[in-house]
């Protein structure tokens, strides 16, 4: 390979004009030929045994240089654009200028490379950093889920239903005494004050006991989803079948015993401050880098290439479907039931690809600034973490992972430290809690959980792609 040419031809575009080897060209010719000759059929010969110098003589000389210069290609490209130090950012435009299998070969590509950027007064930025104070109500309200999840579900005997109980009723929805679609129920678990039926529903439940059957009278809201039932007055002819409730532990010693590993309630207490708190601080952190990282972007000055935000974009769509696979959902699915589209959805992780690209720069170029250099012993050390954390073999993780990859994230981590350590800290307002809000869902509705959204790495993306098996 010889590079022949660089040119530049708009800001943050280059043609590189590349020669093929004539001796290499010969060699991968001879390997596509080997290839390619088991499925050549030639009458009087066969299948596979045809002479060379025939099939080219009856398909042209040409028949195997087009496969040959693809095999070449992306070494010979890789090499092009080494010796040429530059960084594409995107897929080559290539044009094939001369093939000849005497001289070899020519081609242009013409390829969309990293920006120049620059960035000043990154050191000494501003931003606010807020710690929620931990206090005994929320000590009490985590204390209280706990109860919740550790509850015995249990028959209510004896009394009649109210707010807290799970009513499982038989319920017909009348409009106009006329059924409509979806006001239809058997042996459906409500729990009653959870405020997941419309209007008073719940309520006039309340009161009743098991074998009961009565009447319950609402109104649908005026904005209510289904055109035809807006606004309008229904009948629910219900049975109260079963009545259950939940039987919550003492909230004492014994509890703690039975939850942790704690002997007392007040070491619980203690343990659950310490979590919440670094829970806190851990979330005020990362709130305060990522408003750091938002003013990084912001500063930076260049001209960024289209294709870069195009692609983190498709990233983060591919991520996401990756996380909901995860779960056992798919993407389609997962758009219909949140009533989205692909082309809404790209739109709106657009804005936040566009500051990470930026940000990503900023980081690159301040460590270009601040001259940050990596040790080996850095670069092992987080091929060594990365293969503990997927449970891989170091070797696989770098078969995946090119090392100038590694030295230039920790390369990033470096100089987001130095803007880090030299913010200035502005002490932020605590947020206040939103109030939990009431559902006016239909009778019909089934809620579909949300999509959880954990954090992924490249490595988890590339597991399958190393090859590595679970220990």
């Amino acid at each position: 390979m010889s590079l022949i040419s660089t040119n530049r031809k708009e800001t943050n575009v280059v043609e590189l004009e590349i020669a093929i080897d004539a001796q290499a060209l010969k060699e991968a010719t001879d390997r596509v030929f080997k290839r390619k000759v088991k499925t050549i059929t030639v009458p009087g010969f066969r299948k596979g045994k045809a002479p060379r110098q025939l099939i080219e003589k009856m398909y042209g000389e040409g028949v195997f240089l087009e496969d040959a210069i693809n095999d070449l290609y992306p070494q010979i490209y890789s090499e092009a654009v080494e010796e040429a130090g530059i960084e594409p950012v995107d897929q080559a435009q290539v044009e094939l200028l001369t093939m000849d299998k005497e001289t070899g070969g020519s081609f242009k590509a013409t390829v969309t490379v990293k920006p120049e950027v620059e960035i000043k007064d990154y050191k000494g930025l501003e931003a606010e950093k807020h710690l929620d104070e931990v206090t005994d109500e929320d000590i009490a309200e985590e204390l209280g889920r706990r109860q919740d999840r550790n509850a015995r579900i249990i028959t209510v005997e004896g009394r009649a239903a109210q707010d807290g109980d799970t009513a499982v009723v038989d319920f017909d929805g009348y409009v106009d005494d006329v059924p409509f679609d979806g006001g239809k129920g058997e042996a459906y678990e409500l729990v009653l004050g959870s405020h997941s039926f419309i209007g008073t529903f719940e309520e006039q439940i309340a009161g009743h006991s098991v074998g009961d059957e009565f009447d319950v009278a609402v109104t649908f809201p005026e904005e209510y989803h289904v055109e035809e039932l807006k606004g309008k007055p229904a009948v629910f002819k219900v049975k109260l079948g079963e009545l259950k409730c939940k039987e919550v532990p003492e909230l004492d010693d014994e509890f703690a015993k039975d939850v942790s590993e704690f002997d007392t309630l007040e070491e619980l207490r203690a343990d659950i401050r310490r979590e919440m708190i670094e829970h806190r601080e851990k979330h005020a952190n990362e709130d305060f880098e990522n408003t750091l990282a938002s003013k990084l972007a912001e500063k930076l000055e260049g001209e960024i290439p289209e294709c870069m935000y195009e692609s983190r974009t498709e990233e983060m769509v591919q991520e996401f479907e990756q996380r909901l696979g995860s779960q056992g959902l798919q993407l389609d699915l997962y758009l219909q039931y949140t009533g989205g589209d692909m082309e809404t959805m790209r739109k709106g992780m657009r804005e936040q690809a566009e500051n990470q690209v930026k940000v990503r720069l900023a980081l690159e170029k301040i460590a270009n600034l601040e001259d940050i250099q990596i040790a080996e012993a850095d670069i092992d050390a987080e091929y060594a973490k990365m293969a503990e954390q997927y449970k891989l073999e170091v070797e696989n993780i770098k078969a995946v992972v090119k090392e100038k990859e590694i030295v230039m994230d920790l390369r990033c981590n470096r100089a987001l430290d130095i803007v880090r350590e030299s913010a200035v800290v502005i002490a932020g307002k605590a947020e206040e809690k939103p109030a939990a809000g009431e559902g006016d869902a239909p009778p019909e509705a089934a809620k579909k959980p949300a999509a959880k959204k954990p954090r992924a790495k490249r490595a988890a993306a590339k597991k399958e792609e190393a090859g590595g098996e679970e220990k």
